[in-house]
C-alpha cells in the first residue's frame, strides 16, 4: 500500500475509488428500497451519449454525461409518473437510445467505438487532477443529500401514500432521488464505467440487507461495504497487474463487491431462520 501511494495517478484513483464507494450505495439503497435497482443500468447507457458528445466538441465528457444523464432521469421519472407507459419500458428506451446515440456521436466526432472503453467499463487509474476535482465534489454532494435528507427520501421510497398524506412534496423528491441517480452514475463513470456502475449502487445494498434489519443500518453498512470494495478492488488491480497480469480495476471492484455477497448471504439465511425461531417460541 505505501508504494503504491508513492504514485501520484494511484494517489488520485484511490480517492476517486473512495467517494465513489461511499456514494453509490447510498443513493443505491433509495433505488433499491424503490424496486429502481435497474435505473443505474439505463442511466449508464444514456449517459455514453453525454460521453460522445464531449468527445464531439473537445469539452469535458464528465459534466456532458451529468448533463445528458440527468435530463435522461427527468424524463424517465416524467413518463413513469403520468404513466404514458410502464418504468421498465421507459428504461428500455433509455439502454437502447442512449447507447446507440453515443456510438453513433462517436463516429461523428472521428473517434472509434474503442474510445469509449475508458468510460464504458472504467479507467480510475487514469483521472486527471480536474476529473478527480469533478468526482469529488458531486460524490460528496450525493453523500450529503441522501445522509441529510434521510427522512424524506426514505419515507418517499418506503410508502409514498403515507409520504403524501403526511404532506411530502412526492414529486420533488422523486425528481431529486432521479438526478442523484443520474449524477452518481457519471461520479462511477471513470470507476467502475457506465455499464458495471449500477452493480456498485446495488451489490452493496443487497449484502448489507442480508445482515442488518432497519434502514439505516442497511444504508450505513452499505456505505462501508462499497468503500470496502472499491479500495480493495482497486488495490488488488494493481497489485496483480504487478504480477504480471493485466487486471481492470472496475471488474475487480464489482467481482470483490459480488464475493462480499456471496459471502454475507449465508449469514443472512441463518439470521432470518434464528429470528423466525424466536418470533415462534415468542408465540408459544
Amino acid at each position: 500500500m505505501i508504494d503504491l501511494l508513492t504514485y501520484p495517478f494511484m494517489v488520485r484513483a484511490l480517492i476517486a475509488a473512495a467517494v465513489t464507494g461511499l456514494a453509490a450505495p447510498a443513493i443505491g439503497t433509495y433505488l433499491v428500497q424503490r424496486r429502481l435497482a435497474l435505473l443505474g443500468d439505463g442511466l449508464g447507457h444514456v449517459a455514453v451519449t453525454g460521453v460522445a458528445l464531449g468527445l464531439l466538441t473537445g469539452t469535458s465528457p464528465t459534466w456532458f454525461a451529468v448533463f445528458v444523464a440527468v435530463v435522461g432521469a427527468v424524463a424517465i421519472e416524467v413518463i413513469r409518473e403520468r404513466g404514458h407507459t410502464s418504468g421498465d419500458v421507459a428504461l428500455a428506451l433509455l439502454f437502447y437510445g442512449g447507447l446507440a446515440g453515443g456510438v453513433l456521436i462517436t463516429g461523428l466526432a472521428g473517434q472509434t467505438a474503442s474510445r469509449l472503453q475508458e468510460f464504458l467499463f472504467g479507467s480510475v487509474t487514469s483521472v486527471s487532477v480536474a476529473d478527480l476535482l469533478a468526482t469529488v465534489v458531486l460524490a460528496v454532494v450525493v453523500i450529503a443529500v441522501c445522509l441529510g435528507l434521510q427522512p424524506q427520501l426514505f419515507a418517499v421510497s418506503q410508502d409514498q401514500d403515507f409520504a403524501r398524506v403526511a404532506g411530502v412534496p412526492i414529486r420533488f423528491y422523486n425528481l431529486l432521488v432521479a438526478v442523484l441517480a443520474a449524477v452518481t452514475v457519471t461520479v462511477a463513470m471513470r470507476t467502475v464505467g457506465l455499464l458495471l456502475v449500477s452493480a456498485l449502487m446495488v451489490v452493496p445494498v443487497a449484502t448489507a440487507q442480508q445482515l442488518t434489519r432497519s434502514f439505516r443500518s442497511t444504508l450505513g453498512v452499505a456505505m462501508v461495504l462499497g468503500l470496502g470494495a472499491s479500495l480493495g478492488g482497486l488495490v488488488l488491480a494493481a497489485y496483480l497487474s504487478t504480477v504480471p497480469l493485466t487486471v481492470a480495476p472496475g471488474p475487480t471492484i464489482v467481482l470483490l463487491s459480488l464475493t462480499g455477497f456471496a459471502l454475507a448471504w449465508p449469514a443472512g439465511v441463518w439470521l432470518r431462520s434464528r429470528q423466525s425461531r424466536a418470533r415462534e417460541v415468542a408465540r408459544a
